[in-house]
């Protein structure tokens, strides 16, 4: 509790401070001048989103299990809910709980599914990044070291993913030098992630499907942000926002902020309207879409509602095991 209020007090901070440099009522024009039906759209893509990531989930399961479809849009919305509430995305833990409980999958495999199924979101988001940066012509030596490390963390995944071996070798040397707290998350995490790899290699084509379903999922995610550009009545390249709304999402995962409010809304205020030679965005367009990208996190969060009560005693169970 103590961190999530640091949390909040962070963002509420970086939000001030970005606020103090933007005129509120040009910030409100923005919104007056929005057009609607391309807003109305913008905002309405969470609902093949949300759909399609219930898909994926549905795919993710044994073939000797079944989810419904309906099911799988509760648990995803469900963990909406608690990611807005817990820290460190618990939410998605509570989902492979949830699944335990409602008989669907042992525990293990559970959490080995919900693993690999963020790893997945991680590894398409990096991969969309480091193709819009690759075409991104405005490079400085910060953009080098973003694409250098996007590239990094892309190639280092895919390893993780892809070969056993070198991920047993990075779990077993991040353990030895692991401080004791994370030691035994990495020891959980190491006996998750190798039953993840026996039960996703076994099938080619189950992990084909889920890999391409998440690349699809994250191209649908940044055309959301570039339709909410448009809703703004503003313009920039689609291949720029391919660069660019990824890194300020990377900004926004950082464990610093509540819901990545503040430090998501200065990065896109940095990368789309102070860091090109030539702004993309004003700065009260930029701080407009920062709102509508944080409206991305709390919509399906609000759809959800209903279905946080179904989720509490997994939850508790997780927090109080």
């Amino acid at each position: 509790m103590k961190k999530r209020f640091i949390s909040m007090a962070v963002s509420v901070a970086i939000l001030l401070i970005i606020y103090s440099k933007i005129d509120i009522q040009s910030l409100l024009g923005v919104f007056q001048n929005s057009h609607p039906l391309w807003m109305v759209i913008s905002l309405g893509m969470v609902i093949p989103i949300t759909l399609v990531t219930s898909w994926r989930l549905q795919q993710l399961m044994p073939k000797d299990t079944h989810l419904e479809f309906i099911e799988a849009n509760r648990l995803i919305l469900g963990a909406s809910v608690l990611n807005m509430v817990l820290p460190s995305k618990m939410g998605d833990i509570v989902k492979a709980y949830f699944m335990r409980e409602r008989g669907h999958l042992s525990g293990s495999l559970s959490l080995s599914l919900v693993i690999f199924e963020k790893s997945c979101d991680m590894l398409s988001l990096l991969l969309w990044c480091a193709f819009g940066l690759f075409l991104y012509s405005q490079k400085d030596s910060l953009f080098w070291i973003m694409t250098l490390a996007v590239a990094g963390g892309l190639i280092l995944g895919l390893l993780l993913l892809g070969s056993r071996s070198f991920a047993r070798l990075f779990f077993v040397n991040g353990i030895k030098i692991a401080p004791s707290k994370i030691k035994k998350k990495l020891v959980s995490l190491q006996d998750s992630w190798e039953e993840m790899h026996s039960y996703f290699w076994s099938d080619k084509q189950q992990l084909l499907t889920i890999s391409l379903t998440s690349i699809v999922i994250w191209f649908l995610h940044l055309l959301q942000i570039w339709l909410f550009v448009l809703a703004l009545r503003a313009w920039l390249p689609f291949w720029v926002n391919f660069a660019l709304s990824p890194l300020a999402i990377l900004a926004g995962l950082l464990p610093l902020t509540f819901a990545g409010v503040g430090t998501r809304d200065g990065a896109l205020l940095y990368f789309y309207s102070v860091q090109p030679d030539v702004p993309y965005l004003g700065e009260a367009t930029a701080a407009a879409l920062g709102l509508l990208c944080t409206s991305r996190y709390f919509l399906p969060a609000i759809i959800g509602l209903p279905f946080l009560g179904q989720m509490m005693g997994a939850a508790k169970k997780v927090r109080n095991p």
